[in-house]
C-alpha cells in the first residue's frame, strides 16, 4: 500500500510562526536588515530628513478648498487656516528641491544627501515632491496605522519602505540623518523633535546634525523653550541645538553650511 508523501514546511516559510509572538524578534530584525539591504544597493548613506504635519496641503489645494467653502458658506475658518499654513508646504517643497539640486551638483557620484520623509501626505509629500521635481532619489518611511489610505506618488519607488514598528522607523530616520528640518506638526512631529534633541543633548548622537525648526510663530506658540531654561529644566546652551527660521534661503544656507563643514568628509551612518 502506497503511503502519501508528507510535506514539511521550513521555519522561514511558516507564515503562522513568522506572524506569532515567538517570532517578534525576527520581524524586528527584518525591519533593520531589509531596509539596510536596499539602502546599500542604491548607495544611500546620508539623508536630509524632513518632518511635519500630514494635514498641511499645497497652496493650490488650499485655494480650491477655500473657494469651495465660500461657495457653500461652510468651513470658512478652517479653509482660511489651511491656506495660511500652505506656505509651509510650499517652503518644504522648495527647500527639498534646492538641497537635492545642490547635492546632485557636488560632483561626487557616491556622495548624495537624499531627502527622507515619513512618506505620507502634507509636509512629507511636499519634501518628496520637491526632491522628485529636482530629479533626485528620495526616501519614504511609512508606518502602518489605522488611518485612511493616502497616496504620495513622489517617493522613489525603490526607496519606499513600510514599517510596523515605530522604533525601527525612528531608527532609520536618525541613523542616516545628516540634517533635520522640522515644519509645523502634531504629536508625531513633536515626538520626533524631542527624541532627536534628547539624542543630541545626551551625546548619544555624536555626529553634528544641523536641526532647523521652520515656522517661528508656530514653534514659539507651541513650545516655550525659554520657559524651560527659566525653570532650569534645560540649560541655556540647549536652545542652541537648533535653528529657528521662516526663510527658505536661511534654512538652505544653514543646512548646506552644516553639511559642508561636518558631513562631506564623513560619509555613512555614524551615530
Amino acid at each position: 500500500m502506497a503511503h502519501a508523501t508528507q510535506r514539511h514546511t521550513k521555519a522561514y516559510q511558516n507564515s503562522r510562526f513568522l506572524e506569532s509572538r515567538d517570532a517578534r524578534a525576527l520581524r524586528m530584525l527584518s525591519e533593520y536588515l531589509e531596509p539596510l539591504s536596499r539602502f546599500q544597493h542604491f548607495g544611500v548613506q546620508d539623508t536630509i530628513v524632513f518632518m511635519g504635519s500630514a494635514r498641511l496641503v499645497s497652496k493650490e489645494a488650499a485655494e480650491a478648498a477655500l473657494a469651495e467653502a465660500e461657495r457653500n458658506g461652510a468651513g470658512l475658518a478652517e479653509a482660511r487656516t489651511a491656506l495660511e499654513l500652505s506656505i509651509h508646504y510650499e517652503a518644504a517643497r522648495e527647500l527639498a528641491h534646492r538641497l537635492t539640486e545642490w547635492s546632485k551638483n557636488l560632483g561626487r557620484d557616491e556622495r548624495r544627501f537624499v531627502v527622507c520623509t515619513g512618506g505620507g501626505p502634507g509636509i512629507m509629500e511636499a519634501a518628496n515632491r520637491g526632491a522628485s521635481e529636482a530629479k533626485g532619489l528620495n526616501v519614504g518611511l511609512t508606518i502602518s496605522i489605522p488611518n485612511e489610505e493616502f497616496d504620495n506618488p513622489f517617493v522613489s519607488h525603490e526607496l519606499h519602505f513600510h514599517f510596523h514598528y515605530f522604533f525601527m522607523r525612528k531608527f532609520w530616520f536618525v541613523y542616516l540623518a545628516k540634517a533635520v528640518v522640522l515644519f509645523p506638526g502634531g504629536f508625531g512631529t513633536l515626538d520626533e523633535l524631542f527624541e532627536i534633541l534628547t539624542l543630541v543633548q545626551t551625546r548619544k548622537m555624536r555626529k553634528r546634525v544641523p536641526i532647523v525648526l521652520f515656522g517661528t510663530k508656530y514653534w514659539n506658540d507651541v513650545i516655550n523653550f525659554e520657559a524651560l531654561v527659566r525653570y532650569g529644566t534645560i540649560s541655556p546652551e540647549d536652545v542652541g541645538l537648533f535653528h529657528r527660521t521662516d526663510s527658505v534661503d536661511d534654512a538652505y544656507d544653514f543646512v548646506k553650511r552644516g553639511l559642508t563643514e561636518h558631513a562631506l568628509g564623513s560619509p555613512g551612518a555614524v551615530l
